[in-house]
């Protein structure tokens, strides 16, 4: 694996497989946001108590969203560098100006729209970790590229061996191991909440390799085709070799003595809070032997979906107040009250049951509705090189 950001030639066409992969997990990730507050559950999607396999089912292809869209964040990056011909020190400046600016906006513009009337209390998810990620690989890019694929590496199947290390039990210290690898909550005063939700020591490792694929993908077409597809094989296998034996990587066991539906629900249900090692291998695994696939699926419905994938964060900062909005006005009219979605199903309405179908609805009807606005961002970034629109 040579380090060829700078020596090689600009790629002479965008790699269609990175746009269409991340317009599907995007599209994919709305549907989780529409669960939240349209179809939320009295337990928890993989709740054995009273198992539900499509609820189960619709949750857990959401959880395909966060690691792609992480390690394509860090392809992403490498491409920048090939196609502008940015250097390490301006790659640097670059990851780590848009790393705070994604910071910013999960504090502000996404927190509110998922809390709003929730005074107090903020909660940090992908943008915060692909943020500081960004950081991270600002660091990362002065060194070889084997050295950020080895540290991708080390960090993605080595973080699970730090999992019985408690926050509550480091003292000051505490909050800055959540910041690392726990998902963990804590009052900043009598009226503050901060949860961290995505610890940022995993998803710094899928970043970095991430970046290390950009390589494979400067080779010729048929070569990097079948290195992904190897790679997501050789994943998925280890991912299965992994929960058959139960061995390392993941704190959730599983058993076969529960019926069909409650056995696959334990098999498949891995941890993402943080991802464990697993989890990042059943997720990355498949999507990247669908790369090659994607490269030549030319189709209307594909071009549809490569117009989210080309502009993902624009996406994703106007969905969430379109669906909680949304939902208000839906709770409003259906229970008289609005408050109850992110409380917990203590404070469900009375008359509230859980509908899939409402959820799944409403999760195209916010894709169709939103299509037109990301067109029309994706034909403004095509259009227009401001130094800005790379931010957004």
């Amino acid at each position: 694996m040579q380090d060829q950001t700078a020596a090689a030639p600009p790629l002479a066409v965008r790699i269609r497989s990175v746009d269409l992969l991340r317009g599907m997990v995007i599209i994919l990730m709305a549907l989780d946001h529409v669960r939240d507050f349209w179809g939320p559950s009295p337990g928890l999607p993989e709740d054995l108590e009273s198992p539900s396999l499509e609820l189960f089912l619709t949750r857990w292809v959401t959880h395909f969203c966060a690691p792609v869209f992480v390690f394509l964040s860090g392809t992403s990056a490498w491409l920048y560098a090939r196609n502008t011909h940015a250097d390490k020190f301006a790659l640097s400046r670059f990851l780590a100006a848009r790393g705070l600016w994604l910071i910013v906006v999960e504090l502000t513009i996404v927190n509110f729209s998922w809390t709003l009337y929730m005074a107090g209390f903020v909660f940090v998810q992908v943008l915060w970790a692909i943020g500081w990620s960004m950081i991270f690989l600002a660091l990362l890019v002065h060194l070889p590229l084997r050295a950020i694929a080895a540290i991708g590496f080390l960090l993605v199947f080595g973080h699970n061996l730090f999992d019985g290390i408690n926050p509550d039990d480091l003292g000051a210290f505490g909050p800055f191991w959540a910041f690392l690898h726990v998902s963990y909550g804590w009052p900043i005063a009598d009226f503050f909440y901060f949860w961290i939700a995505y610890p940022v020591i995993p998803w710094i490792g899928v970043m970095a390799l991430g970046y290390a694929f950009g390589a494979v993908l400067a080779a010729a077409e048929t070569d990097w085709r079948k290195t992904a597809f190897r790679a997501g094989l050789a994943a998925t296998v280890l991912f299965l070799l992994l929960r058959l034996l139960h061995g390392y990587g993941d704190p959730n066991a599983w058993d076969a003595d529960g019926g069909a539906v409650r056995t696959l629900i334990e098999f498949l249900d891995v941890e993402k809070y943080p991802p464990s090692l697993q989890f990042l291998l059943v997720t990355l695994g498949p999507a990247l032997m669908l790369m090659p696939l994607l490269e030549n699926w030319r189709t209307r419905v594909s071009e549809w979906i490569s117009v989210f994938g080309r502009v993902p964060f624009f996406f994703y900062v106007i969905h969430m107040p379109v669906i909680h909005l949304g939902a208000i006005i839906w709770s409003q009219f259906m229970f008289g009250k609005i408050e109850w979605q992110m409380q917990g199903p203590d404070a469900y309405p009375p008359a509230y049951e859980q509908n899939l179908w409402l959820v799944w609805g409403v999760w195209i009807a916010v894709v169709v509705l939103l299509y037109p606005a990301c067109k029309w961002y994706a034909g403004l970034k095509r259009r227009r090189k401001d130094w800005w629109l790379s931010y957004l």
